[in-house]
């Protein structure tokens, strides 16, 4: 290939040679020497420009198919391959979680012990340049599970529509990834959810971006449960509401640019055991308060939480209530009962960086020794409080969980630290402790954790990309 620089340089000497030749001592040339060297310039020039053409829509050629050519990115949060156009695309993604669980000065608690806590493969992508798509395995625990399954369409920033598995749109902390949250566990309160559900939702962002709206029809699931991927266990469906309001994102010089503020809630028939929580954890992850087992849900569940956080630099803030009432029944045992909590979490990076809520933090500096960077520490601290309807101990035998193995209240407390040592690999550490309320005149069985308040420290190794 002749470069536009060789090109130049070749018709500078044609012409330097024909200038020369035209000045040169007349006993050197007779004028049909002139004559034919003029005619071997000429040819010599149309041959250059036949060349420079030829090399000119190679080039074309050679442009339009690199255009057609699919594009492959890789960096440290994602590999994707991407068509020329952008309109379609594949991306893979992933995290693990890799724990330490340690209970102190408390007998009857879990044992110590090392866990995979999250093994998690995230396959999305989108075609047509409207439609989008992913799925999420989870490989960690102790089965492999489909998490998330679903496919989306933006017909406009207003507009979209996704089918398939996806979070109940209802808990903010929910609703806030784990890789990004200043604890390692949600708090006890995002119990009181449902977590993973199958239907339809229908979502945008109104008023030049300042309220996100979503409308969610899904099979139901009760408090903390996840769909099995199954049929549901009823023919009701459950209808999910949200709003939620940024009046100042898109004013980039406002202190409150990072504020938002909502309100969630779901309606929706249960019925069958199936149809009610299967139980509570503590945030050491040990179960806190559950139903007998003859006891069903009976009609009609309501949730509902006001929520709201605030970002502004190195700060963070995130705050909900939530209230869960459902109709249960044990034998000639009826009624309604509620459960409500309320979380209070709040961080500050220490070296600076800015925080947000979906995009958490991110190093100024990477960790590395020959330059003595350190990357991004943060502090995190939580209070949150769950309560148990009183109302779940009425009925002697017939009542619907025991006072022996469930607590009417728990109070919480937890500190952590986060290390971001880049954007993929995260240590951190959490000291939390539970505060656990009995019914009056209740004694908790041999071996329960509610016998003594519950302490733990739980560590995470996080490697997301």
């Amino acid at each position: 290939m002749t470069s536009p620089l060789a090109r130049s340089t070749l018709r500078t000497l044609l012409a330097a040679l024909l200038a020369g030749c035209l000045t040169a001592p007349a006993f050197a040339q007779t004028p049909s020497d002139l004559d034919v060297l003029r005619e071997q310039i000429r040819k010599l020039d149309e041959k250059l420009k036949s060349l420079e053409a030829s090399m000119k829509k190679k080039e074309e050629a050679d442009t339009a198919t690199a255009k057609k050519q699919p594009k492959i990115n890789i960096a440290d949060g994602r590999v994707e391959i991407q068509s020329a156009d952008g309109a379609n695309s594949i991306r893979l993604r992933a995290y693990v979680h890799a724990d330490s669980r340690w209970y102190f000065g408390d007998a009857t608690a879990a044992n110590d012990t090392y866990i995979l806590r999250r093994a998690r493969v995230m396959l999305e992508g989108k075609f047509n340049d409207i439609f989008s798509y992913m799925v999420m395995p989870e490989f960690g625990g102790t089965a492999v599970a489909l998490l998330d399954a679903r496919v989306m369409a933006a017909f406009s920033p207003a507009f979209q529509v996704t089918a398939g598995k996806f979070k109940t749109p209802v808990g903010l902390e929910l609703l806030q990834s784990l890789t990004v949250s200043g604890m390692i566990e949600r708090s006890v309160v995002t119990g009181l959810v449902a977590n993973r559900d199958l239907g339809v939702r229908f979502n945008g962002l109104l008023f030049d971006k300042r309220l996100d709206y979503t409308v969610a029809f899904v099979n139901g699931q009760p408090d903390g449960a996840s769909s099995n991927n199954g049929a549901d266990f009823d023919n009701h469906k459950t209808v999910v509401v949200r709003l939620f309001a940024q009046p100042f994102a898109e004013k980039k010089d406002s202190p409150f640019r990072g504020l938002g503020f909502g309100v969630s809630a779901s309606v929706g028939d249960y019925a069958t055991a199936a149809g009610r929580s299967a139980g509570y954890r503590s945030d050491g992850q040990q179960t806190i308060f559950s139903y007998r087992a003859a006891t069903s849900a009976n009609g009609r569940g309501v949730t509902y939480s006001p929520q709201g956080y605030f970002y502004r630099g190195p700060f963070g803030v995130l705050a909900e209530y939530v209230s869960s009432s459902v109709e249960l029944v044990n034998g000639a045992n009826a009624r309604k009962v509620r459960n409500t909590g309320w979380n209070l979490t709040t961080s500050y990076v220490l070296t600076g960086e800015d925080v947000s809520y979906l995009g958490g933090v991110t190093p100024k500096a990477p960790f590395k020794l020959a330059t003595k960077s350190w990357g991004a520490f943060q502090l995190a601290a939580r209070v949150a409080v769950l309560d148990f309807d009183d109302r779940n101990f009425a009925g002697g035998a017939a009542s619907f969980a025991s006072s022996a193995n469930s607590a009417t209240k728990v109070n919480t407390y937890g500190v952590g630290l986060n290390w971001f040592l880049n954007k993929t690999v995260r240590f951190s550490a959490n000291l939390t402790s539970n505060e656990f309320i009995l019914a009056p005149g209740a004694a908790p069985a041999a071996g329960s954790v509610l016998t003594d308040r519950e302490t733990a420290l739980a560590a995470r190794v996080q490697l997301v990309f």
